[in-house]
């Protein structure tokens, strides 16, 4: 006997709910026990069943278990409108630690259970003194867009004019400085905490960071009677030079042996060797561009047509000295002063007796040892954005509404330089600042 179906009714197929009834079949089939005798044809085509039995009816339901996966789609990565600034921390506390504090006293026990057992402990480039190859190329390509940095900013500064308040460390990049009422000099009660203007200089947009220049960073550490033996240039280039970077002038001393220590004791690092004595020649050219002492004098201001294209230059330079010091500090140890911006390169900080920041006479002047992060290291010195140079000064009425950017970037960015993405946030450039009387009316 061949069955028949009845009656078919069809369900709308919709793949995305689970568990949809795709159809419904209606159709005769025998008893329950007549069914040892049917053989399937098919897996829900025609049954041929053998005569006799009685016939009943029934309803099949073919239902679908299988959800239909949304289609992946590629969410767009966009900027937020607006970024605030890190706050300022106050100066009468310690700074926070870079790394978790928890974090590093598991370390320092580990170190001391293996000093404990007289376990030697396993140093790696550049921690046991050997340099890193791969970052050799790193450090002078750092120490070159420094050079570039410097020059730029130079010739820039005899275009863009750059005001500096004599009695704090704002700065403010526009033909007149700004009306903000937030200066904290000495003298800012008498007028009413508004800046007093002075022309400023490329020290005020490169905040000069400097460290002691070791020849040999595992040495022994420098003492406060005498640290006039040891020379102070940029921590960049302190930090480039033990990196891997070569200048005669300052010399480093390059091991091929490790250096070995068990805990915090240094049992061997190849004997103490004498410093070689300094020397400077008169046509020394590795040294020009190192330092923004003089350099404003060193480079005439650059014909109007080629300031958009130096301005260009000096604002990847100053990407590739920002992110290059970021890739070197992974490796080799920066120490800085939880309380002063004292920097120091090397495995452990100096002695010196300098410093005079929150509870200095506690600590005899010295000063307390950290790791560093690159903003001390390279710091940015925000400045207010100004999105027009030469309109009405920023007042303080709409301050909430101005943005801020690093000061070298809003330089460049006014002799014509593209802003790189990451700083748009930060400037806020799509908030379009109201005017004074509407200002209240914003929510």
């Amino acid at each position: 006997m061949l069955l028949k179906p009845l009656a078919v009714s069809s369900a709308s197929w919709d793949p995305s709910q689970k568990g949809v009834c795709l159809g419904l079949l209606e159709f005769k089939r025998p008893q329950l026990s007549a069914l040892r005798s049917y053989t399937l044809g098919s897996k829900f085509g025609h049954e041929r069943l053998q005569k006799g039995g009685p016939i009943i009816l029934g309803t099949f339901l073919c239902a679908n278990q299988r959800a239909k996966r949304n289609p992946p789609f590629k969410k767009q990565e966009a900027y937020p409108q607006n970024v605030n600034l890190p706050p300022i921390l106050p100066k009468r506390k310690k700074k926070p630690y870079p790394i978790p504090f928890k974090e590093i006293k598991q370390a320092a026990r580990a170190d001391k259970k293996l000093a404990e057992m007289n376990i030697e402990k396993a140093l790696e480039p550049p921690k046991n003194g050997l340099l890193v190859p791969d970052l050799i190329p790193v450090a002078y390509e750092v120490v070159d867009a420094w050079k570039v940095l410097i020059k730029g900013l130079a010739q820039l500064l005899h275009i863009i004019p750059v005001h500096a308040c004599s009695e704090c460390s704002e700065i403010h990049v526009a033909q007149t400085g700004h009306c903000i009422q937030d200066c904290r000099g000495s003298t800012s009660s008498s007028r009413r905490s508004f800046h007093s203007w002075v022309k400023g200089s490329i020290n005020d947009m490169l905040v000069p960071i400097e460290s002691y220049h070791l020849y040999d960073p595992f040495g022994r550490r420098i003492k406060h009677e005498a640290r006039f033996e040891y020379d102070r240039i940029p921590a960049v280039v302190e930090l480039c030079i033990q990196a891997g970077v070569d200048i005669p002038e300052y010399p480093s001393r390059r091991r091929t042996k490790p250096v070995r220590m068990i805990g915090k004791k240094v049992i061997d690092r190849g004997g103490f060797v004498e410093e070689p004595k300094r020397w400077c020649s008169a046509n020394s050219s590795s040294l020009v561009g190192l330092d923004t002492y003089g350099a404003c004098g060193l480079y005439p201001p650059p014909p109007l047509s080629g300031v958009a294209r130096i301005a260009q230059e000096t604002m990847d330079a100053y990407e590739i000295v920002r992110l290059g010091v970021d890739k070197l500090m992974r490796k080799y140890t920066v120490k800085a002063c939880g309380y002063c911006s004292e920097v120091h390169v090397g495995p452990w900080g100096h002695s010196v007796k300098l410093c005079g920041e929150f509870k200095h006479q506690w600590r005899d002047g010295k000063h307390g040892w950290q790791d560093a992060t690159v903003e001390e290291v390279f710091p940015p010195n925000y400045v207010w954005h100004v999105q027009d140079p030469k309109g009405p000064p920023l007042g303080g009425a709409l301050k909430r509404f101005y943005g801020k950017a690093p000061a070298v970037v809003e330089l460049c960015m006014q002799a014509g330089a593209q802003i790189p993405c990451k700083y748009k946030p930060m400037m806020r450039l799509d908030i379009v600042v109201p005017e004074s009387e509407e200002a209240r009316l914003v929510a």
